[in-house]
């Protein structure tokens, strides 16, 4: 259910330029060369994380960091780069380099949250995510992530309720509403996560995550054909889905949906 966003915050060094963020963090005065060493170094730095080398990413935002301490996209999105090693401590002490620069800014808060996640410390999470509604009250992602936190801490019925706000907010938010069909599932609301899940599924038919869920469901439904036809489309979209610790500590599925699909997979290699 976690979910890192890389915000690009730097696109031409924008930051030196909004008058908001100015406030918080008074730039210093760069040449025009400087600048465009700069937004060079961050050209390479995105096409790094899009080529998915987040370890030449970190190094190209850890120039930057160096030649533009104080311009608090550097730092966020090197802590990016970071969380995408594992690196969660040293992202979390970027995150804060951040914040502190530009304490209005929410998608640091957002970011490091996701950081906290990853460490389970989910109250530190959720007051992350909760700092970012009071910056921007209809932050889908922030919703979405506190279900995520609260689904850490056990809490289904908040998660669930967050998940749901989430797809209020953005309609197309596709994991959002995956995620509160899941939550549904794991409160037993079991034929109104499987109306979830099937329209997911009409509306997005390359979704593995949905093809995956509708398998386990199905299955226990007594209702194999279609069952073993999702389960098809899911491994030629995403084998991972095989991997029931995969699913279980880095997608985060709730237990009873782990516990569903695992039958399957036991019944079905039989």
């Amino acid at each position: 259910m976690l979910k890192i966003i890389i915000v690009i915050f730097l696109c031409c060094f924008c930051f030196f330029q909004n008058p908001t963020l100015a406030e918080d963090n008074p730039s210093n005065t760069f040449t025009e060369e400087q600048l465009q060493e700069g937004e060079n170094i961050a050209h390479q730095a995105i096409l790094a994380t899009e080529n998915g080398d987040f370890i030449q990413a970190e190094i190209y935002w850890t120039q930057l960091v160096e030649k533009f301490p104080t311009n608090p996209a550097v730092w966020s999105n090197r802590g990016n780069a970071r969380v995408s090693q594992n690196k969660l401590q040293d992202a979390i002490a970027d995150y804060n380099e951040s914040i502190k620069l530009a304490p209005s800014a929410p998608d640091p808060y957002l970011n490091r949250g996701t950081a906290y996640e990853g460490l389970k410390e989910y109250d530190k999470a959720i007051a992350d995510y909760e700092k970012v509604l009071q910056l921007d009250p209809e932050d889908a992602m922030a919703y979405n992530n506190l279900g995520n936190a609260n689904a850490g801490l056990k809490n289904w019925k908040n998660a669930a309720e967050y998940y749901h706000k989430a797809s209020e907010l953005s309609p197309n938010f596709a994991f959002a509403s995956a995620n509160e069909s899941l939550a549904l599932y794991q409160l037993g609301k079991k034929e109104e996560a499987l109306k979830k899940m099937r329209n997911l599924v009409r509306k997005y038919p390359m979704f593995p995550d949905m093809r995956a869920a509708l398998t386990a469901v199905l299955w226990e439904n007594g209702q194999q054909g279609e069952a073993e036809s999702n389960w098809v489309a899911t491994i030629g979209i995403d084998s991972r889905y095989k991997d029931l610790y995969w699913l279980k500590e880095v997608r985060r599925w709730p237990p009873n949906m782990v516990l569903a699909l695992e039958k399957f997979l036991t019944l079905e290699n039989d």
